[in-house]
């Protein structure tokens, strides 16, 4: 009888520390965030671009006429996807419940683009809620 007590309280606790865990871990940084929306966008991934949007970038549709939409709009241009070589952060601006990720996009032809992305966390989890294009630093 004893033993069931003690493997009860083990499994008691190990599922405390579980929760404890699950509930401390702050999930993907608005950086994560920002490269993985980019990368989605190159892969015309509109699964996971419905995923890391906000209700802003997502058109008042649910996540099924989403993805039909977009795929819709980008069938007839296939050379819009893989044009990425490299994704990398410039600089990031991050408060409380939200953040600016200024990114560049190395393009495998050699050229460049930056891009803001800002971010709001909601519901524990940072969300891209507006895209901009920025004018390129380098040819300036």
């Amino acid at each position: 009888m004893a033993i069931i007590i003690v493997v009860g309280v083990v499994i008691v606790a190990l599922c405390g520390a579980l929760l404890l865990i699950i509930t401390l871990d702050p999930g993907p940084s608005p950086t994560d965030v920002a490269i993985a929306y980019e990368s989605a966008w190159d892969h015309l991934d509109f699964e996971t671009l419905w995923t890391l949007a906000g209700d802003e970038l997502r058109d008042g549709l649910d996540r099924q006429e989403f993805v039909e939409a977009k795929r819709a709009a980008y069938e007839h241009q296939p050379g819009l996807r893989g044009l990425a070589e490299q994704v990398s952060v410039d600089a990031v601006t991050e408060g409380r419940n939200f953040a600016v990720v200024r990114t560049s996009v190395d393009l495998r032809d050699g050229g460049s683009a930056a891009d803001a992305l800002q971010l709001a966390k909601r519901g524990g989890r940072w969300l891209v809620v507006a895209y901009q294009l920025e004018p390129d630093a380098a040819g300036a």
